[in-house]
């Protein structure tokens, strides 16, 4: 089967060849057996295994969409109850469970860390497709951290659907390095009054991956802010698509919003295209963006290498220093250690 996916909402110039990615000929699996291979730790909080099935404001298509919810293998409600909530998911890949369709759903009521991370501990095709739902209700905050660290033979599709009420703040921290082709497709709907959303990614392309990362916020409640920062790398020949779009809608006076990408190309056969997008129909409000890729600091590169270093350790000290702000976020620390070796593994 070849499928479209991760639609801009805006469609754009053919030239741009941005609008979505095409995939062609994959199997998307049906009629499987509850994935096993997962660790649920939470604290205080109540867990069930329904979900709503409201529409996504975009998402990755319908085909995805129905796929996750027709055939889903693990379905969790996460409801937080009392204060200073900590929630854990961790996803393993293995020859057992080599396919994960899963529909989380997370209502949170007080303050919450949460992480999710998918691992490979096979190098056989995985697959990944999931719909991530986020209510932050009134005046909470909310850290939450997505790691993609599957195989380069996978295929991962994530689908993240927010709706921020009133003066709630939400953090994200998403870190995508594994997957022969990584689709993200990240949708903030920024409703409440002093609402604000803070996201920070991370991405890391090696070989021939392909990356296709879709962030849209839509604000809409007065005094509203997003902060959209995206840090990557690529080597060999490996790709990357970022869309970026924040929609200042009618009725978000005094609204701001920024985003900035930047792509380090550790390879001449290496690709980025980005395509930031600022969409208006409110007066009195503020946005920013930028992109920019390029080569390794060639003074910085001198530096340490005249320190002792090869020219390979020196490039994976400069990538672990561009991305050192944003996986301190993480609020554990052995998953920060484990980025910090994949990185130097799949630099190597």
């Amino acid at each position: 089967m070849d499928i479209k996916v991760n639609e801009t909402p805006v469609r754009t110039s053919r030239n741009f060849r941005i609008n979505n990615i095409t995939i062609n000929n994959i199997d998307i699996p049906k009629k499987l057996n509850e994935f096993k291979n997962v660790e649920i730790f939470e604290d205080k909080a109540l867990i069930e295994k329904d979900v709503s099935q409201l529409n996504l404001a975009y998402g990755n298509g319908e085909i995805l969409k129905e796929n996750v919810q027709n055939e889903a293998n693990n379905v969790l409600k996460i409801t937080t109850n009392g204060i200073n909530k900590q929630i854990r998911l961790i996803y393993t890949f293995d020859k057992e469970n080599l396919n994960l369709i899963n529909n989380i759903e997370f209502i949170i009521n007080h303050d919450s860390n949460i992480t999710i991370l998918y691992k490979s501990n096979t190098n056989e095709v995985c697959f990944h497709n999931g719909i991530i739902r986020l209510i932050a209700k009134d005046n909470v905050k909310v850290n939450i951290s997505i790691i993609n660290m599957l195989n380069n033979n996978s295929y991962n599709f994530d689908t993240i659907d927010n709706k921020l009420e009133s003066n709630s703040n939400v953090k994200y921290t998403i870190v995508d390095f594994g997957g022969k082709y990584s689709v993200s497709n990240y949708y903030s709907n920024i409703v409440g009054k002093n609402a604000k959303n803070d996201l920070r990614s991370i991405y890391l392309g090696i070989d021939s991956q392909i990356k296709d990362i879709n962030y849209i916020a839509e604000l809409k409640g007065e005094n509203t802010d997003i902060n959209i920062d995206v840090q990557g790398a690529l080597k060999d020949k490996a790709r990357k698509n970022f869309k970026g779009t924040i929609d200042f809608k009618k009725g978000c006076k005094k609204a701001k919003g920024d985003e900035n990408e930047f792509c380090m190309l550790l390879s001449p056969e290496a690709k980025s295209i980005a395509l930031p997008m600022l969409l208006c129909t409110e007066d009195d409000v503020e946005g920013n963006h930028s992109t920019a890729s390029g080569k390794v600091d060639e003074k910085s590169l001198f530096y340490i290498m005249s320190r002792g270093f090869s020219e390979n350790e020196a490039i994976k000290l400069i990538v672990r220093a561009r991305f050192n702000k944003i996986i301190e976020r993480i609020k554990d620390e052995k998953i920060k250690e484990n980025i910090l070796l994949q990185i130097d593994e799949r630099l190597n």
